[in-house]
């Protein structure tokens, strides 16, 4: 059973018919005993760190996530979801994070001279290290991202990125934490063959 967190912000159920799609067994929940006991845990998350941040502190669901996480089964934030999983971002303030992973969340229109922002569109991935999570992705993959923030200082965890003026960290793991900064549930085939590693983990 994958579990998707229900804190109030995110794509939950675009992530429940990819799943369905590849014959995943999924629930949406905010409630901790229903999460604690998943098989596996998607951290979704659409808008703003800070709203985020708020309602994971403020249901007590930040905690829960931390206690996922040290139970050793498999976590995956995607979008703001995977951002949350650092220590820290500086979106419009500055704001702490679960910090689950090294690196901190920064603006990415102040490292680009002549880019649109927010990055909004299909960019390929360049595979940095192999990991499960990645098993059926390959070079030049084409994701969907949707974000004017980025993760920074998080070399060590990062696993594929794409260009967009800069290196944006695409994929990110450490152990059983894993993120996408791109949505793997409005990414196509390559979308779906992530979310399928991740299921099998």
């Amino acid at each position: 059973m994958i579990a998707i967190v229900n804190y109030g912000l995110g794509n939950l159920y675009s992530i429940r018919r990819s799943l369905d799609y590849i014959g995943q067994e999924s629930i949406i929940t905010r409630d901790p005993a229903e999460i604690l006991a998943a098989d596996r845990v998607i951290l979704p998350g659409v808008g703003a760190f800070r709203d985020a941040a708020k309602l994971l502190s403020e249901t007590g669901l930040d905690a829960v996530v931390k206690a996922y996480a040290a139970t050793g089964k498999p976590l995956l934030g995607i979008c703001l979801g995977m951002q949350l999983l650092f220590e820290k971002s500086y979106e419009y303030g500055e704001y702490e994070g679960l910090g689950l992973l090294p690196g901190q969340v920064c603006s990415l229109e102040a490292d680009l001279s002549d880019l649109k922002v927010p990055h909004i569109g299909w960019n390929a991935l360049r595979i940095r290290k192999e990991i499960p999570l990645l098993k059926y992705s390959k070079e030049g993959d084409c994701v969907y991202y949707v974000h004017s923030f980025y993760a920074k200082n998080c070399d060590d965890v990062v696993a594929a990125d794409s260009e967009y003026g800069v290196r944006v960290p695409g994929a990110v793991a450490r152990g059983n934490v894993m993120g996408t900064q791109f949505h793997p549930e409005k990414s196509g085939p390559a979308g779906l063959a992530i979310l399928r590693a991740f299921a099998e983990l």
